[in-house]
């Protein structure tokens, strides 16, 4: 589990950062739904991809373009997967504008103006 600064992934999820989950490709298999699954690949890049749902434009789980690794995305799951992020990846390209959470506010709704 890490959390990757890169500008492709910034750019992708339009945040900070991606959270990302990475598995060995058989330990993943779709349910359903797969014939929904579109996908992007960047033809100069090494290892990036992403995959999105054609329906709803949702992030979906993508292989690594080495078919190495799965990549699901954290903020897709519908429950806790246990796992916790252990490293930021690309941090030397994380967005100029980039605060560590923990040294921000932090409130349990939209506060108030």
């Amino acid at each position: 589990f890490q959390y990757c600064h890169c500008s492709r992934c910034r750019k992708f999820t339009g945040s900070a950062h991606a959270a990302s989950i990475i598995i060995d490709p058989p330990n993943f298999e779709w349910l359903s739904g797969e014939q929904h699954v579109g996908r992007f690949e960047l033809p100069e890049a090494k290892h990036y991809a992403t995959c999105f749902c054609r329906r709803c434009g949702s992030s979906l789980p993508w292989l690594s373009k080495t078919g190495k690794a799965l990549v699901i995305p954290a903020g897709t799951l519908d429950y806790d997967p246990a796992a916790r992020p252990l490293q930021n990846v690309y941090y030397a390209d994380r967005a100029p504008w980039y605060e560590e959470a923990g040294s921000l506010k932090k409130y349990d709704a939209l506060p108030e103006k």
